[in-house]
């Protein structure tokens, strides 16, 4: 359901929302022609423009790096073990952070993780996985499946309950999320994953929908035209386009983990995300789906100052406890 957000002046945004925007807006024009400039270099400053929203949060009692082999990459990939203070075996979440598959990585998406792992009670991984252009699909899903095989694996991971294992991720991350547990069924393995979180995912590198008109222009963040660049540095081909694994849009959804889909109101992905809703429903998918009224893309990172990024928060973190309590299935 999408709630009306428009205030008594009239702008539609959440003010916490509206503080965000602002501010990483200006962030962004302090760098002249940033487009223009080398990648290399426009990663370094989206690194610091992200830098103050990943600052502060919840204390974990451990945070490790570590680099884990990625055969099917034929690499390695560094990932980010983040613990809560609490004892016993904890469930686990593979988080995987957005970008456009080009920017970002687990430093920009460190406090993120840091709320996940405090409110569900759970131990986070983080996957820095390898970024297009230099590394197209399916480069990235392959490293995130061959975390997953060995985050399975007896005793990978002391303290940590594999049997109670989910995975999730915003925007492109979400797409990657989306497509590892496609992978994960199609090679029978799918009872390796209970849920399934989507924050505003990236599906469909064709798309047709109205948020596209109505929320491209860059008033909200993320513009049509960045979301086109995004696709055209992550896909080799316009075949890549029309692989379910690429193009989640596309797949057989069927025999898929219960999923919980938290979409932005004023967001070009908002109308694909309900779309892959509907489309998991149809599959017969357990699928809770919430669109937060006055949000825009990027939302969740506005936790320090946006009631409404708590409240999303803390209604994954809910959902996916209910998931995660129990080892058997």
């Amino acid at each position: 359901m999408t709630v009306s957000s428009i205030t008594a002046s009239g702008d539609p945004l959440e003010s916490g929302i509206r503080r965000f925007v602002d501010t990483v807006t200006a962030a962004y024009a302090r760098q002249p022609y940033l487009d223009t400039l080398p990648l290399v270099t426009r990663r370094a400053v989206a690194e610091q423009v992200r830098a103050p929203w990943a600052a502060g949060g919840p204390a974990m009692a451990h945070v490790d790096d570590t680099d884990v082999p990625t055969p099917r990459a034929c690499t390695s990939v560094r990932v980010r073990v983040l613990r809560p203070p609490l004892d016993g075996d904890l469930p686990a979440f593979v988080y995987l952070h957005g970008g456009g598959w080009t920017m970002f990585s687990i430093d920009t998406h460190d406090r993120l993780m840091r709320e996940y792992a405090a409110r569900a009670g759970v131990v986070v991984i983080g996957v820095d996985y390898a970024l297009a252009p230099e590394h197209r699909f399916p480069v990235a899903l392959d490293q995130v499946v061959d975390v997953i095989q060995w985050l399975t694996q007896p005793g990978a991971l002391p303290g940590v309950d594999v049997r109670r294992l989910a995975i999730g991720g915003d925007s492109a991350g979400a797409n990657l999320a989306m497509a590892t547990a496609l992978r994960l069924r199609n090679i029978g393995k799918a009872d390796l994953l209970r849920a399934l979180v989507i924050n505003y995912g990236a599906f469909d590198p064709s798309p047709s929908y109205h948020s596209y008109k109505a929320f491209g222009d860059g008033r909200y963040l993320l513009s049509s035209h960045e979301m086109k660049a995004f696709w055209n540095d992550y896909l080799r081909d316009s075949q890549d386009a029309r692989d379910p694994l690429a193009a989640p849009i596309l797949a057989d959804l069927v025999d898929l983990p219960p999923s919980f889909f938290a979409i932005t109101e004023l967001d070009v992905l908002r109308d694909e995300n309900l779309r892959m809703a509907e489309r998991l429903r149809e599959a017969q998918t357990d699928v809770t789906q919430v669109v937060y009224p006055g949000t825009v893309h990027s939302f969740l990172e506005a936790v320090s100052i946006a009631a409404v990024s708590n409240t999303a928060l803390d209604d994954t973190s809910t959902w996916l406890r209910r998931q995660l309590a129990s080892s058997i299935q």
